[in-house]
């Protein structure tokens, strides 16, 4: 747990309507997306689910919203957390000089993904467990009619059975 390993005192998840690097088809909408993500982390009041990119233009490019988000909110300090398997593509993604010169950036480790990087904003969490779940190998296992508890939280699982999501 991210929170239990860092100084960070909350975890905001930023739900994006779209985004550049991803198939919008493949993906549930941004309110059921929202609704997922809320009810995941509606139990633990240091994590919160934020619509913000909704109000930004699209597609959502995180240097525009970590700019919108220093802005309106100037008392608070933020950091970027991603998973390795993105970071190893920075380079694509729209600013990511200013990205990581302006922000510290916290790197959860995903198989193989390496982080090599000597910049001294990024940070590679050591004492994070390793574990190889994604939200792609999830919605395989959903059309494939496998379970995923133990993935997802309950609610998450029973409103995913509930809406019927990522059988087709």
């Amino acid at each position: 747990n991210i929170l239990n390993t860092t100084d960070l005192e909350k975890i905001w998840f930023v739900v994006s309507p779209r985004n550049p690097f991803k198939k919008s088809q493949t993906l549930l909408n941004e309110y059921q997306r929202l609704h997922l993500v809320r009810l995941a982390t509606e139990d633990d009041t240091r994590l919160k689910a934020i619509d913000v990119e909704f109000k930004l233009n699209k597609p959502s490019y995180t240097i525009d919203t970590i700019l919108y988000l220093k802005e309106k909110y100037p008392r608070f300090y933020f950091s970027i957390i991603m998973g390795s398997d993105s970071f190893v593509n920075i380079q694509k993604w729209k600013n990511h000089e200013k990205l990581i010169e302006e922000n510290k950036i916290l790197i959860y480790k995903r198989p193989g993904f390496e982080v090599t990087t000597k910049h001294l904003n990024v940070f590679v969490l050591k004492n994070t467990p390793l574990i190889e779940i994604s939200a792609t190998s999830i919605r395989e296992l959903i059309r494939k009619g496998k379970s995923i508890r133990y993935l997802v939280s309950d609610k998450v699982m029973e409103e995913i059975e509930k809406s019927g999501y990522f059988k087709k």
